[in-house]
């Protein structure tokens, strides 16, 4: 039985685990490859080496229509006048979005997935529209989600699914997700 262990005591990040995950295969550019046809509208995955506190690793970078993730993507819950709904719009250069699960689904539907990896991204933004359902009090219908839901988000969360299913483990085990401690004396 092929065991999967995932350590998570310094916390977790979607390309931080497509990095890692990547790492366990040989053939890391003809699998970025492939993570690229996938059809995600502007995406692109790019890897490099890297190392950081002495550790050497797989850096998966995704850039959405050229810029790379986090650089200038930003999101809201509403627009001035108080909606929540599926949008894109440009603030001073940024790049703000509204996602429901509707348009997430839509999203995946139209890519290059095998079935297993499609139900397994969406049941992904199943957790999380659950999630925000039981924590805002509304349905999921009306979930929106707001990082989670922009492109650099489906894409982290399609390369984990897929790197995961090339993988074939039978069983995935991870450790609690460290979340921080301590005190803050302000």
């Amino acid at each position: 039985m092929r065991t999967l262990y995932i350590d998570c005591s310094m916390g977790i990040a979607g390309d931080m685990f497509a990095g890692a995950l990547l790492d366990l295969f040989p053939e890391k550019e003809e699998i970025t490859a492939q993570l690229n046809a996938l059809g995600i509208p502007g995406v692109q995955y790019q890897i490099s080496r890297t190392q950081k506190c002495g550790i050497e690793g797989t850096h998966m970078t995704v850039s959405i229509h050229g810029e790379v993730e986090g650089e200038h993507f930003h999101t809201h819950d509403q627009d001035e006048q108080g909606h929540d709904h599926d949008h894109d719009h440009d603030h001073h250069g940024h790049t703000h979005t509204h996602t429901g699960m509707h348009a997430i689904e839509h999203i995946v539907w139209d890519l290059h997935l095998t079935e297993k990896v499609e139900r397994d991204v969406l049941a992904v933004y199943r957790i999380i529209a659950e999630a925000e359902s039981q924590v805002h009090g509304m349905p999921v219908t009306d979930i929106h989600f707001h990082e989670v839901g922009t492109m650099d988000a489906v894409a982290d969360v399609t390369a984990v699914c897929f790197l995961l299913d090339r993988l074939g483990a039978d069983e995935i085990v991870c450790s609690p997700v460290h979340v921080g401690c301590g005190e803050v004396h302000c």
